[in-house]
């Protein structure tokens, strides 16, 4: 029987706090539709009902979708707007610093725009919303971003329709609703342990790998970044290249269960923040050269860069 999670934790306050932020939910099918808007009226159709992977969207198209979306969530968290159009005090009721609110509120942000581009189904459109549920997705999804140890896997095969089908046809291997959980302790180990009321006023960003030193130096474009990407790496795998063999590895690592020694170097892999601002701009204009973003947001991005 598994434990309910602690509410007093870090991370679960966090999030519990972030997403009363207005704009930080995301309809799924309001958020579909404006980016698919350009598709006929039967395609759209298709995409609400089936999701844009079941409904014959592309890898290429996907993926080129869900790089803009990181790089524009990413340039809006180097922004003032977000925190300061935060209203009644929201963040700071909860002893929350505006700063770490307005980060998990855009990585949480991003990552419900992701997870519903792959094909999840809405966090928010039941009559009778399922809390712990919704809890637990968005803990696995700062887990992958932070690149927190099972979290990728377990979002893999609980994303995947062919891990369903693998681990149905093997004995002993049932999927159930909670197989994750293991995974969301570990997660919130990687997290750092339960605060108090007090300690958490002190300084919750101390508590909180990464996002520290993120804050403390201000949040740069290329510190959200990388983040998303592994989010969008781990969906795009699951659906378009995932094999049965990784499935089953995947799978035996979460059973196994997962260590909080045995993480991933968070912020290293794929991109580094500690990029020399040349390689960062030539990696921004690669992105303009691709079509990701436009002129005016390479313009941007280049002038945020030279003012650090």
């Amino acid at each position: 029987m598994k434990e309910p999670i602690d509410q007093d934790h870090a991370l679960v306050k966090i999030i519990t706090t972030a997403i009363k932020i207005p704009g930080v939910k995301v309809n799924r099918d309001n958020f579909l539709l404006s980016i698919f808007e350009k598709k006929s009226s039967d395609e759209k159709e298709k995409i609400l009902k089936l999701g844009p992977v079941k409904a014959g969207c592309s890898q290429k198209e996907l993926l080129k979708i869900a790089k803009n979306l990181v790089t524009k969530r990413a340039m809006e968290s180097t922004g003032l707007s977000f925190a300061a159009g935060l209203p009644g005090g929201i963040a700071m009721a909860a002893t929350i610093p505006a700063d770490v609110a307005q980060f998990y509120g855009t990585a949480l942000k991003l990552a419900q725009e992701i997870s519903y581009l792959y094909g999840s189904e809405d966090l928010w459109n039941n009559e009778e919303l399922d809390t712990e549920k919704i809890t637990n997705h968005l803990i696995l999804y700062c887990g992958v971003m932070f690149g927190a140890s099972g979290a990728a896997e377990a979002v893999k095969i609980m994303s995947s329709a062919l891990a369903k089908q693998v681990l149905k046809k093997l004995p002993q291997m049932a999927l159930t609703k909670t197989f994750y959980y293991p995974v969301i302790k570990s997660v919130l180990k990687f997290f750092g342990v339960s605060l108090t009321k007090s300690t958490f006023a002190k300084g919750v960003s101390k508590a909180i790998p990464i996002v520290g030193g993120v804050v403390s130096g201000g949040i740069t474009w290329f510190s959200m970044r990388p983040m998303g990407m592994r989010l969008v790496e781990t969906f795009d795998e699951a659906h378009f290249s995932y094999t049965e063999d990784e499935i089953l590895a995947d799978w035996e690592i979460i059973n196994e269960g997962v260590e909080d020694d045995d993480m991933n170097d968070s912020m290293d892999s794929n991109e580094n923040t500690n990029t020399p601002i040349v390689e960062q701009i030539k990696e921004a204009k690669i992105l303009l050269d691709e079509g990701v973003i436009t002129q005016e947001e390479f313009e941007k991005i280049k002038s945020k860069l030279l003012t650090i």
